[in-house]
Formats: C-alpha cells, structure tokens, sequence
C-alpha cells in the first residue's frame, strides 16, 4: 500500500501563494503518476495538476500560469505552488497516486482563500 499525507494548507488572501506538500511513504516503488485534486462544496472533485513518473506535468485550464506542480524525490514528496490564488481555488485538496498496486489518495488539505 502507499500512505499520503498531505500538508500546507489553509486561509490565504486573494492574490496571495500556498505551497502543498504531499508526502508518499510504504510501495511507493513504481508509482506511475501522482495527481493534486480538490473538491469545492456541492461540486465534484476535479483534477487541478499531475506529473508523471518521467516528469510530464498536466494542468486544468483554470490554474495553468498561476500553479506549479514538482516532486523531490529523495524526499518522496510532491508539492503544488499555488500563487495568485483566487476565492474560486477555496477547496478540499487531495493528492493521489496512480501504481500497479492501485490507486491512493491523501486525506486532503482544505485550502480557503478570502478577504
């Protein structure tokens, strides 16, 4: 099994920066891809940015220029720079990975960006 934890999370201004962390540990050997997703209320959960074991990141739409997606990977640790963040990034934020064993997600950061 692979254990996530997420980090980093909390209440920002508009316009302000967060950086997520998401630390990996257990059969993290093999880890295909890992991805940053978050939930807002009444909403479904969405894909916001994936890097894949050989480095290709993806973004949504909505945050490509303003979010950076990294790993450091003697740390097991993947990270989600977040700047000019806006009151529509307030959400739940999970990270997941994608493995031959199966899929695993972190228990989520709540990210909450207001005035």
């Amino acid at each position: 099994q692979v254990q996530l934890v997420e980090s980093g999370g909390g209440l920002v201004q508009p316009g302000g920066s967060l950086r997520l962390s998401c630390a990996a540990s257990g059969s993290i050997f093999g880890i295909i891809a890992t991805g940053w997703y978050r939930q807002a209320p009444g909403k479904q959960r969405e894909l916001v940015a994936l890097i894949t074991r050989g480095g290709v990141t993806t973004y949504a739409d909505s945050v490509k220029g303003r979010f950076t997606i990294s790993r450091d990977n003697a740390r097991n640790t993947v990270y989600l720079q977040m700047n000019s963040l806006k009151p529509e990034d307030t959400a739940v934020y999970y990270c997941k990975t994608n493995s031959p064993i199966g899929d695993y997600w972190g228990q989520g950061t709540q990210v909450t960006v207001s005035s």
